[in-house]
Formats: C-alpha cells, sequence, structure tokens
C-alpha cells in the first residue's frame, strides 16, 4: 500500500512541476516575457494568489493563462488528495497495527517479558525466538520499535512505569529479563515487577559487581554479568581452548543445531517407565544421552547414576546430535 501511495505522490509532483515548467516556457515565448518575469507569472498564476500582472497580457496571453490556472487546480487539487489520503492512511493502519498487537498480547500467558532491546535484549529474544517460547519487548526508542515491529512484539514505554508493565502482561508472564544497561533502572523494574507478580521468574542484568546483591535482595532469582561472562570466556580460551571451543558447539538453539535438551520427567510418564535412568534407556532409544538431573528442589546432579531413583517434578539434561535430540522430541511429543 506505502509503494502504491509513493507512485501517486511521485505522479502529483512530477505533475507540479511539468506545469510549472510549461507555465515559464508559455509566458516566455507567447507573451515575451523575461525568464524571471516569466517565472514571477507562473508561479501567482498557479497559486492562484492573486498578484498584477508584469504588464497587461494580450488575447493569446490571457487565453494560455486561462488554460494554466484551470490545469494548476487540478493538478494540486490531486496533490492535496493524495497527501491527505497518505496521512490519513498511514494514522488507520498504525492504529489498527498497535490494536492488533495489543490483541496479541491479551491472549499471551506464561510468556516472557523483556525489558530493553539493547544488545542483551535482542540477543534474549532472538534465543526465545528460535526456542518458539512468546514473549513481549518493552522498548521506549521509537525509531527502534518501527525497524523491528514486523519481527517482535513490541509494548512503546518506559519500563518504570506499572501501566506499561501491566500492558505487557506482566500478571499472566512467567519471566521476566531485565536487559537493560543502568543497574539502577534494572533495580527499580525487578522491584516493580515483582510487587506486581509475585510468582514471576525474573532475570536481570548486572553491570557492576555491587549491584548482584542489590537486585537479588530487591526480587531477582537470576542475576547475570555480561561482561564478567565474557571475560571468563576469553580467559578460558587461554587455559584449555579445546575444551572451550567444544563447549561452544554444544548449541541450545535452532530448529536443526540443538545439540542439549530440558525435558521433564513428567513427559516421560504414561509413556514408558520412569522409576530410573536406566529404565527411561534413552540411549538406546534416541542415541541421547543423559548427562544431569535436577531435582524438584533444585539441586543439580552432574553425570547421573543409571540406578538413581526419578521424581515427576525433576528434569532430565540430554546430550545429542541434532538429529537424536529431534527423534527425541518426536518419540516423545516434546514441544
Amino acid at each position: 500500500m506505502y509503494k502504491l501511495f509513493r507512485s501517486k505522490i511521485a505522479i502529483a509532483l512530477t505533475l507540479m512541476l511539468l506545469v510549472f515548467f510549461v507555465g515559464v516556457l508559455g509566458y516566455r515565448l507567447i507573451a515575451d516575457f523575461s525568464w524571471v518575469e516569466s517565472v514571477y507569472m507562473t508561479i501567482i498564476t498557479i497559486t492562484t494568489v492573486g498578484f498584477a500582472e508584469v504588464r497587461p497580457l494580450d488575447a493569446n496571453a490571457q487565453i494560455f493563462t486561462v488554460f494554466l490556472i484551470v490545469s494548476s487546480v487540478f493538478i494540486f487539487g490531486f496533490a492535496i488528495s493524495v497527501i491527505s489520503e497518505y496521512i490519513l492512511s498511514r494514522n488507520s493502519l498504525q492504529l489498527l497495527k498497535k490494536k492488533k498487537v495489543k490483541n496479541k498480547i491479551k491472549s499471551l500467558s506464561n510468556h516472557v517479558v523483556v525489558c530493553g532491546y539493547g544488545r542483551n535484549g535482542k540477543q534474549a529474544a532472538e534465543k526465545l525466538k528460535a526456542y518458539n517460547k512468546p514473549f513481549v519487548v518493552i522498548e521506549k526508542d521509537k525509531e527502534l520499535i518501527e525497524s523491528h515491529e514486523d519481527e517482535v512484539l513490541f509494548v512503546e514505554g518506559d519500563v518504570n512505569e506499572d501501566e506499561v508493565l501491566l500492558e505487557a502482561g506482566i500478571k499472566r508472564a512467567q519471566y521476566l529479563v531485565a536487559a537493560l544497561p543502568d543497574d539502577a533502572v534494572n533495580l527499580f523494574v525487578v522491584l516493580s515487577a515483582r510487587q506486581l507478580n509475585e510468582n514471576l521468574f525474573v532475570i536481570s542484568r548486572a553491570s557492576q559487581v555491587t549491584s548482584v546483591k542489590k537486585l537479588e535482595f530487591a526480587g531477582a532469582n537470576k542475576v547475570i554479568m555480561p561482561d564478567k561472562i565474557g571475560g571468563d570466556h576469553m580467559a578460558s580460551l587461554v587455559v584449555m581452548p579445546d575444551l572451550v571451543t567444544f563447549m561452544d558447539k554444544l548449541s541450545v538453539e535452532g530448529e536443526h543445531t540443538t545439540n542439549l535438551e530440558e525435558v521433564e520427567i513428567e513427559d516421560f510418564q504414561g509413556q514408558l517407565n520412569c522409576n530410573s535412568i536406566r529404565d527411561l534407556d534413552l540411549r538406546r532409544k534416541t542415541g541421547c544421552t543423559i548427562i544431569g538431573y535436577i531435582t524438584p528442589n533444585g539441586r543439580y546432579i552432574i553425570n547421573p547414576e543409571a540406578d538413581l531413583e526419578l521424581e515427576s517434578k525433576g528434569k532430565v539434561i540430554v546430550l545429542g546430535r541434532p538429529e537424536q535430540i529431534d527423534k527425541l522430541n518426536q518419540m516423545f511429543q516434546l514441544d
């Protein structure tokens, strides 16, 4: 639609320039005016401002002036109508688009609210998109929103305002990611979000070490320091480069590149015996290997024994090649 309007506007501008040049040439050739006089006469004629002629016009010049006035009135009217239609349509489309986004957000539940679409916020959004996890991004930069609004559900506004958090569906959300570069703003977001939804799992970014305890005290379940993680990663590449490179190959994103999967024991129940890891026998059935177990109370067990007793609220971490992970998902109908 915008391409159609742009072509109409281009036609209108072309016609306006054409009538201007015709007017200048006409007065120059028919009335024998100078170039300056011809431009002056054309301007006052096509704009119908009512100034007096440079000098009296003969019959031919008068007929040409009538033709020029009629032509310019129609052309300028067409231009005004096209521009007005474009502005009104653009406003209407924006309103319809915002209404559509609001309806989509209202339909979400157990989703993720991402605060900020900067470097870290964008990375978080891309990862969530790869896993088909529904999410909403709160951002106040209008230009940034307009450049990505076809890819992401945005709520425009200040994250410090409770109304904006509520518009993003904070009360129905399962997670909140505070990815803003300012620790003080993240702290305020964590406090506000925790007040609005006590069951929310809050993940916050921190730039300063001194901010970690404060964010945790405010209600953040996890606090991430991107700079520290980056520094540790670079140092690890010096100390044990092969191991770190191997770990980097273990991808957890994308449909055809996943190597790790987290599965709840409840997803296996009803399909096979789940008393122990030996009973699951995922290695023989899918090729995947169980490398970790998470107990219902949150305790992590690395490389669990085959006879480890499993609980229905627990989870297993499995490792495999992409085709093995895909087989696991298909066999047990995992999302």
